[in-house]
């Protein structure tokens, strides 16, 4: 008996993942994240969470240098502004839910006790604290992204990501995994989904202002059946093992804007580490 959903398309997908995992680092057995699938070529020429928060650190500390010049001695490293604005927040991984025990439990949302949101400790600045800080939110900026060129190198690999990516939806091999999947759920019983992102963006699942989700019993058996279909037929690992293939081939085709980029980050990643140190 012919194997339901089984086709050309996915065969010679299996075929790329099966070679890229075997040249490649051992991976994890079960995916519940996104690092579990390993690192992608492009990785390295990219801003980080980790620089995000240095970023900040070094950022307060020259805004509050500038605030003190310009006469608001004191002023807090993590200020709030004088109103509080709405932040609304997404909790994913560019392959949508991956650990079921997260589907089972929180859907396509998250515990909001993990993900308090990004509300700043500090005191309420002043109304003439606020009309100044601008400017040193700029003279902050301009410090730390001396010697880039914002328009040609700063963040080209993100850029180029959003090309990149494009091309991956397009590849036959992840539109053919993407109908696999779909097919899974849709046989479970639920939507007929063209893509595990239009599982996790479904506006049933009614978002608040922060982006998490209502957690309903509906939202929560399509979550679990959306990673359940993802293991049966490795759909994350085939689509990861495409972005990197697709990456790779990006950076060699433009090997010196992407290493123009990287020796963007690097001078960015120092002038950040010499007002943190200094």
């Amino acid at each position: 008996m012919a194997r339901r959903g089984w086709r050309p398309g996915v065969a010679a997908g299996v075929a790329v993942l099966a070679a890229i995992c075997a040249s490649g680092p051992e991976r994890a057995a079960v995916v519940r994240t996104a690092s579990d699938l390993g690192p992608l070529p492009a990785d390295r020429y990219d801003y980080t969470p980790q620089d995000f928060q240095r970023f900040r650190q070094a950022s307060a500390l020259l805004v509050r240098q500038c605030m003190a010049h310009r006469g608001h001695p004191g002023f807090p490293l993590d200020p709030r502004y004088p109103d509080d604005p709405i932040v609304a927040t997404a909790v994913s991984t560019d392959y949508g839910v991956l650990d079921p025990d997260i589907a089972r439990r929180w859907g396509y949302g998250w515990d909001p006790a993990a993900h308090p949101g990004s509300r700043s400790e500090g005191r309420r600045m002043t109304d003439e604290e606020y009309a100044d800080y601008p400017a040193c939110n700029t003279e902050a900026d301009k410090r730390l992204m001396r010697g880039i060129d914002l328009k040609q190198d700063w963040l080209y690999a993100g850029r180029r990501a959003i090309e990149v990516d494009k091309a991956v939806k397009r590849d036959p091999r992840v539109r053919e995994a993407w109908a696999v999947w779909s097919r899974c759920v849709a046989d479970q019983g639920f939507a007929h989904y063209s893509d595990p992102a239009a599982a996790y963006t479904d506006s049933a699942w009614q978002r608040a202002s922060d982006g998490n989700t209502r957690h309903t019993q509906r939202e929560r058996a399509t979550a679990v059946a959306d990673v359940t279909c993802k293991r049966r037929h490795h759909t994350a690992e085939l689509w990861h093992a495409v972005r990197a293939q697709k990456q790779a081939a990006d950076i060699a085709r433009h090997h010196d804007r992407y290493t123009a980029s990287l020796r963007a980050l690097r001078t960015y990643r120092a002038n950040i580490s010499a007002v943190l140190t200094g």
